[in-house]
């Protein structure tokens, strides 16, 4: 998240993009199924360029001095789903090159972003609402590289999600756990622990209260429930692509957390 992380969660993005638009340009491949319901290899192009290119009205809003109301994330699975297949008419190599454009333009307007901007300029996401320039430099990993797991995975191949993509993407997985919990969640306060392996492991002490959801690093050996993930169970976990983890202590309760959040 930090600024002198930038050249790092910049260049996996674009290997992560690198590796998705090989799988896309292969013979066959356009109208293969995916993991993502409903979308072929081509929607989640479609996806891409609606998204991408939705960025860049939000940064020259942002840079406009402008705001824009947010959707919410409830509603993001119909909409970016309808939006995903609504390039279906438009030709594959049209397509493709459409989104290498769109990630030329997007990796050269995070690029220029100084240290203040990076963490400061806010940028009004259609989904969250404002939220730090970075984020957005995130959102691109999270396309990227769980697309791409989607990818693979309607192909019915054994795979895992690269290291480095899913290294980066720990710290934004509590976020996206505080954005989606559930309107009728019960949230009687508890707190469980989560732990994590890779580049960024640590442990967490996760809490649930009517104020929603907060965490913090720090010890978990005295927390009833403990959440054990590996960098990449965590990612596909948060984003409801697996039920991932290992869970030690009171079964109940941990189930009761990972059912807080609707998956997107």
């Amino acid at each position: 998240m930090t600024y002198e992380g930038k050249d790092t969660i910049l260049r996996v993005v674009r290997q992560e993009a690198e590796r998705m638009f090989a799988m896309a340009e292969a013979p066959g491949a356009w109208e293969a199924p995916t993991a993502c319901e409903n979308w072929e290899v081509r929607d989640i192009i479609g996806h891409l360029v609606d998204t991408t290119e939705g960025y860049f009205k939000a940064f020259e809003t942002a840079r406009g001095g402008g705001d824009a109301a947010a959707h919410g994330l409830p509603v993001m699975h119909e909409l970016a789903g309808s939006a995903g297949k609504s390039f279906r008419s438009i030709p594959q190599a049209e397509m493709m090159s459409r989104v290498r454009g769109d990630l030329d333009k997007m990796m050269g307007l995070l690029e220029a972003l100084t240290e203040e901007e990076w963490g400061g300029l806010m940028v009004p996401h259609s989904y969250m609402g404002p939220v730090p320039a970075f984020i957005y430099a995130a959102g691109q990993l999270m396309d990227y590289g769980v697309h791409s797991w989607d990818i693979r995975q309607g192909m019915g191949i054994n795979h895992a999600l690269p290291g480095e993509a899913a290294d980066l993407l720990v710290p934004f997985m509590f976020i996206i756990w505080q954005s989606t919990m559930k309107a009728d969640a019960d949230k009687s306060p508890f707190t469980v622990g989560v732990t994590i392996t890779g580049r960024n492991a640590g442990e967490f002490r996760v809490s649930v209260s009517p104020d929603g959801m907060s965490y913090e690093p720090g010890d978990v050996g005295d927390l009833p429930a403990v959440l054990d993930f590996d960098a990449g169970s965590l990612v596909l976990t948060a984003f409801g692509r697996i039920n991932g983890g290992t869970a030690r202590g009171d079964l109940a309760l941990a189930e009761r957390f990972l059912n807080l959040f609707y998956r997107i």
